[in-house]
């Protein structure tokens, strides 16, 4: 059976995303310093980068397809990376309110699941056959399939910045075992890949 993994970039004090997210800043105040190193150090961290998206399927929640924000859908919206999204692979997308899939360019499609964290699990599964499935975030949805012992692996991308509040994606997960199993990094991140233990 696959593995289910998850990448995720914190601040040093805990948060995935800064305070008031918005349609305009959807990682929050400051949230886009968080990531400042798959950019200005792309080379140095080239094999984490290419990890974050070799899944043969992903999971996401509603907020991080279409942001924070009324929970029912504009029929135009097509999520926040253009007509070829950095997935190329099928995308499940938890929400409650229904959409037919959306096909784009470069392998991915993003199907909407209504009914829950497992029945994305089980349709991501079956479509990434071998490869793992990954949950792309956001820190809600994490803390979900953390809390119902659904992860395999977490790898936490830390960065050097303090928020202060906004998105904290470890609150309320309950008694987790986490595994340090590799840890490196560059400058601008602590890159530390965690096996969660049940």
């Amino acid at each position: 059976m696959s593995r289910v993994t998850c990448d995720l970039t914190m601040s040093l004090d805990g948060f995935v995303a800064g305070p008031r997210q918005s349609f305009e800043q959807p990682l929050g105040e400051g949230g886009e310093r968080l990531h400042r190193w798959q950019f200005e150090e792309r080379e140095a961290n080239a094999a984490e980068v290419a990890g974050i998206l070799e899944a043969g399927a992903f999971i996401m929640g509603r907020n991080m397809f279409a942001g924070p924000g009324p929970e029912a859908w504009d029929a135009d919206w097509r999520g926040w990376w253009g007509e070829e999204p950095p997935y190329h692979a099928p995308v499940f997308v938890l929400t409650h309110h229904r959409r037919e899939p959306l096909e784009l360019q470069g392998g991915t499609t993003f199907h909407f699941v209504t009914d829950g964290i497992e029945a994305a699990l089980d349709r991501a599964r079956e479509a990434a056959g071998t490869k793992d499935v990954a949950i792309a975030g956001g820190a809600q949805t994490a803390r979900q399939f953390l809390s119902a012992g659904l992860m395999d692996e977490l790898r936490l991308h830390i960065s050097p910045v303090i928020l202060g509040s906004g998105e904290r994606l470890l609150d309320g997960v309950g008694d987790l075992r986490l595994e340090p199993a590799e840890v490196g990094g560059t400058g601008l991140v602590t890159h530390v890949r965690y096996r969660v233990v049940r």
